[in-house]
């Protein structure tokens, strides 16, 4: 593991943190602060922060550090997300965010075993690393990205592995969504156990 991060989790390589308008799925339009940690390895051609892909770009940073920026903000609300999050442990990130009274959520691809107490799990998986089972029965969202028409018949495949009660969530790749917009339209229209999400805040010109 890059940067030899301590297992316990009191440290982690922070990208960026910032207070902003959450843009997509469930929690569209709600305030909430992010922490962007560095670190991934699922690598997909159309991320768009791959600056966030190599951790040892990015300083660690004390979770408590992370806490007491995230109090700062009226909104007691903190989205964890990355690179890929899970790669690292944060019981001690959440917990801490707990004890301020602060809600926890997280964005993964569920690549990596679930550690953390959350009070909403968005799984958005990607082709190259399956999510785990794991990550899968918890999640409170499902996020599917629609880059190609064949994602529509991977994003089934990922329905299957969610609970019951899940959101499900067609997102149109940013670079292509004029063209799969109209698609995902025609397929909700038809497939109405599925939402549609866009990235608003693409539209808003906001973090």
């Amino acid at each position: 593991m890059a940067h030899q991060v301590p297992e316990d989790g009191t440290l982690l390589p922070l990208m960026e943190e910032f207070y902003t308008i959450q843009g997509e799925g469930y929690n569209t339009g709600k305030a909430a602060y992010f922490i962007r940690l560095g670190g991934c390895d699922v690598g997909c051609h159309w991320c768009d922060v791959k600056e966030s892909w190599d951790a040892e770009m990015h300083p660690l940073t004390h979770a408590d550090t992370i806490v007491e920026n995230a109090k700062k903000h009226p909104s007691k609300a903190v989205v964890v997300t990355g690179g890929e999050p899970l790669i690292y442990n944060l019981d001690y990130l959440t917990a801490k965010l707990h004890e301020e009274g602060i809600k926890t959520f997280i964005e993964t691809s569920g690549a990596y075993p679930l550690s953390g107490d959350w009070d909403w799990i968005c799984l958005s998986p990607k082709k190259f690393k399956s999510p785990m089972q794991n990550v899968a029965d918890k999640a409170h969202e499902l996020k599917v990205i629609i880059f190609n028409k064949s994602d529509f018949e991977f994003a089934e495949h990922n329905a299957k592995l969610v609970a019951p009660d899940c959101k499900l969530f067609l997102q149109p790749e940013w670079s292509k969504h004029k063209e799969m917009s109209p698609l995902i339209v025609e397929y909700v229209m038809n497939n109405p156990q599925w939402e549609i999400s866009l990235q608003t805040h693409k539209y808003l010109n906001i973090p």
